[in-house]
């Protein structure tokens, strides 16, 4: 039996293992940056559907396909679409933010106190239990409205490739009223659920 010389041998044992990290890290980050992440919600913006220090898994790939370390998408998918929740670049800070798409590219958009019209129609809004739900096309979520509608916006229609962002605690968000439209590129992903609330694991799909 062959024997090598301790010296030898373990600086290729120290290199295999080197390997196997930079190997490990290079999947995690194609994995983040293309499929999958998850974030901590670091503010109420997005109460009473997302709360303060939520755990929210993100899938990457709803809209695109993204490669690491390079901005906007390399390929198409379909959507947004409104309703979605989804996380984002600020446009004026690049700071990322968790909000809901409430309208899309050559849609006419309004808000109006606590109500949202899109193209010329109110968007539906009802109460059950003393919580306020409107309802996005096919989505209906609670509002958070106990400091009002904050402020108002529009009526404009947005540019190709634009986005109106709003948060569901309306009168306390700082979102597309103040920051402007998003781009395309600016959305990184759709929100599919909260996986953990108040250190507990849970799954409350949005």
């Amino acid at each position: 039996m062959a024997l090598s010389h301790p010296s030898s041998s373990r600086p290729r044992g120290l290199l295999r293992e080197l390997s196997s990290v930079l190997l490990a890290a290079s999947v995690a980050l194609v994995a983040r940056s293309s499929l999958a992440d998850h974030y901590v919600v670091p503010s109420g913006s997005m109460l009473p559907t997302v709360a303060l220090e939520d755990h929210v898994v993100v899938d990457k790939l709803a809209y695109g396909l993204h490669l690491p370390l390079v901005p906007g998408y390399l390929i198409h998918f379909d959507g947004p679409r409104r309703g979605d929740v989804v996380v984002l670049d600020a446009p004026d800070t690049g700071i990322v933010l968790l909000k809901r798409i409430v309208a899309l590219p050559g849609d006419q958009v309004e808000v109006a106190g606590e109500r949202l019209i899109v193209n010329g129609m109110a968007v539906p809004l009802d109460h059950e239990g003393g919580v306020a739900y409107e309802t996005l096309d096919a989505a209906r979520h609670p509002l958070g409205l106990a400091d009002g509608g904050g402020p108002d916006f529009g009526p404009t229609t947005l540019p190709d490739g634009k986005y109106l962002v709003l948060g569901d605690n309306r009168g306390n968000s700082r979102d597309g009223r103040y920051f402007g439209l998003v781009g395309r590129d600016g959305i990184l992903g759709k929100v599919e659920g909260v996986v953990v609330r108040g250190g507990k694991l849970t799954w409350r799909p949005l």
